[in-house]
């Protein structure tokens, strides 16, 4: 009966610590994304955090919910595709060339000042892919400014909610 008890509390102490463990810290980002004109279909947007090492370890947030065109951002889809798992993301609808898109995005607190970057890829059906249309580190500072396309996208903003 002794051993009974002391299961039974050795039990209740295991699941209120796990009830307990909290989650990182994270800050909401509004991000601003302001496509170039361009014609064609509308484009892919998949916004990922990339670790210090240049690996994609989170996907942040995608525009484009047909995912049967998702293998056409081929860098991205190497990660995510292999996993097939959610993706862990609100997913948008695909943003027109000359328009613009207000997203907010969450960013562990952790990861700011740590090495991490963001990067920004786009693709647009029969026209070209962009791995990097934007990519930078995430520090204090560029979680708070403009930083300019080479693909897509003219410019992205990022400022916190």
């Amino acid at each position: 009966m002794k051993t009974l008890k002391t299961l039974l509390v050795l039990g209740v102490l295991v699941i209120a610590t796990l009830s307990f463990t909290t989650k990182a810290e994270s800050t909401s980002y509004k991000c601003m994304i302001q496509m170039i004109n361009y014609t064609g279909e509308n484009a892919y947007v998949v916004i990922s955090l990339i670790n210090p090492e240049g690996e994609y370890e989170k996907t942040l947030y995608v525009q484009g919910d047909d995912d049967e065109w998702y293998h056409d951002i081929s860098e991205w889809w190497q990660f995510y595709g292999k996993k097939r798992t959610d993706i862990d993301a609100i997913t948008g609808a695909t943003i027109a060339g000359g328009a613009r898109s207000i997203n907010v995005i969450d960013i562990e607190d952790s990861k700011i000042d740590a090495g991490y970057s963001i990067r920004f890829e786009t693709a647009v059906e029969d026209q070209e892919y962009y791995t990097k249309d934007v990519e930078f580190k995430l520090t204090s500072e560029s979680v708070k400014s403009k930083k300019e396309g080479t693909g897509f996208i003219r410019y992205v903003r990022l400022m916190p909610n």
